[in-house]
């Protein structure tokens, strides 16, 4: 991973147009290709992006990024206060704690649970940027990305919104629909993932454990 810290103008130009006026930013150059501009005032969301595939070309003082889709994004770099690479090697992915991955396991021996007609084609479905919880084929045989959590949030939304926008590149997948799981989804979990098309579903670990229940519940 590459880190700049920069004064800095930003250009997009592509399915519309954006400018960011000078500002002091870090930019994130990552082994997977992606570059990111952040600011300092917000959490993890970067101010403009180009995700992977995409070509960095650099010239005195103008980084220009582009993308399959010619997509450009411009960085005219003013002043450069820091400039370092890092190796940060493979990482192991989140590690689930012990509901998460139950909850997986019992959800993956009963699929039909998400609807009739669906079946398992893998747990722990590899990807470039770490394991998809589950991959499945609903009834009319297209493949659905299920991301499974105990309390479903807004970084878990971002998290599946990653698979699966690599896991559509793979012809032999596309089109890949997304499913959001999980005991609890907070209601901005629950906005993010209708704007991005991605369904969520509340599970009943007890129902799914098959236990008996002797209590009314509100679904």
């Amino acid at each position: 991973m590459r880190l700049v810290i920069a004064r800095c103008t930003v250009d997009y130009d592509g399915r519309l147009t954006a400018h960011l006026p000078s500002a002091l930013r870090l930019l994130l150059v990552k082994a997977d290709g992606s570059v990111s501009v952040h600011a300092d005032d917000r959490a993890y969301k970067p101010l403009n992006w180009m995700s992977p595939p995409c070509w960095l070309t650099e010239a005195p003082g103008v980084w220009t990024v582009k993308n399959k889709a010619d997509e450009t994004l411009t960085i005219t770099l003013e002043e450069i206060q820091h400039d370092s690479s890092h190796e940060l090697g493979v990482d192991p992915g989140l590690v689930k704690d012990g509901v998460e991955a139950h909850l997986q396991q019992l959800l993956a021996q009963h699929v039909t649970t998400l609807g009739e007609g669906w079946t398992l084609v893998r747990r722990e479905y590899p990807t470039a940027i770490g394991p998809v919880d589950l991959l499945c084929r609903d009834a009319d045989g297209g493949s659905v990305a299920v991301e499974i959590k105990r309390r479903g949030e807004i970084d878990g939304v971002e998290q599946l919104t990653r698979y699966l926008e690599l896991l559509n590149r793979d012809p032999l997948l596309a089109p890949v629909a997304g499913i959001f799981a999980a005991q609890q989804i907070k209601p901005q979990a629950k906005v993010l993932a209708n704007d991005r098309g991605i369904r969520c579903v509340t599970l009943d670990y007890d129902a799914l454990r098959g236990a008996v229940v002797d209590e009314f519940r509100l679904f």
